[in-house]
Parts: C-alpha cells; structure tokens; sequence
C-alpha cells in the first residue's frame, strides 16, 4: 500500500540518451573510416600518376614563379649584384634550375644589354617563398633594369 511508484519518464529518458550517444558513436566510427579511406586512396594515387604521366607536363614556371622582390646594386668591381625573392604560386609543382633574364637600359632608353642565366642553388617547394643571389656584368650607364623568370625545372 505505502509502495513507491514507478516513474516512466525518468526510465525512457535514460534509454532515450543512451539510444543518442549509440547513434553518435557510429556516425564518428563512420567518418573516420570514410577518411581514412579517403586519405590511403589520395596517397596511392600520385604514385600511381607519376610513373603514368611526366611531371612537368602541366608545370608553368613563367606562371607559377613570382618575383615579390628584386633588388641590384653595383658592388666594388662594377658588377651587378642581383638580390632576389620568389614565391612559388603552385600547389603541386616544386621548382628549381630557375632561369631568369635581365635587361639594361640607358638613361636615353637605348638597350644596353639583355643577360641570361640560371639562380644558383634555389629550389622552391609548393607555396614557398626564397631568395638568392647571383651576379653578373653591368654595362656602364645602366639607368634602368629589369629582371624576369624565363622557366626553370619542374618536379611534383
């Protein structure tokens, strides 16, 4: 007679959250299954690429490569002393064997000179920033100059 009711409520909301946390619990065991198998299959397949297709054979250097600073100065034997920084714009190629070329003009904008070359011992990896250094003849009377990048060797 003096017994202590059973309460229905407090029992299905205990069994109610349990029933969540079981769903949850599988839609995470879920994920990360699918991205696990999502990041083997992406592994696997650049191998797979690279012995199917050269590498360089989207790669633009012209494109990819961006001078974000260039500085020349005459230094004491009246050569040019180029200091550079390149920013490497792809997500997928790394460059290096950069090839640049450089004008001068005088102060009567006639071209005094039009060099050629390669940056000595810059690679740059997807996304990277680097600079470097190199020298090279300066005609005298340069009032102007320029530099720009020509190619360069590409690799994934």
């Amino acid at each position: 007679m003096f017994e202590t009711p059973e309460i229905k409520g407090e029992q299905s909301s205990s069994g109610m959250w349990i029933g969540i946390a079981v769903v949850i619990a599988l839609v995470i065991g879920g994920v990360v299954f699918y991205m696990g198998k999502k990041d083997s299959s992406q592994n696997a397949s650049p191998a797979a690429a690279a012995t199917t297709a050269p590498v360089q054979s989207n790669a633009d250097a012209v494109k990819d490569l961006r001078v974000v600073s260039r500085k020349m100065d005459k230094d004491y034997s009246g050569a040019a002393g180029w200091s550079v920084e390149l920013r490497n714009l792809s997500q997928v190629y790394s460059y290096s064997n950069i090839q640049y070329e450089t004008t001068y003009v005088g102060a009567d904008s006639t071209l005094l000179a039009t060099n050629h070359g390669t940056i000595p011992s810059l690679t740059l990896d997807p996304g990277e920033s680097q600079s470097g250094q190199f020298r090279e003849a300066l005609p005298s009377g340069t009032a102007l100059y320029t530099l720009k990048i020509t190619g360069a060797t590409a690799s994934k």
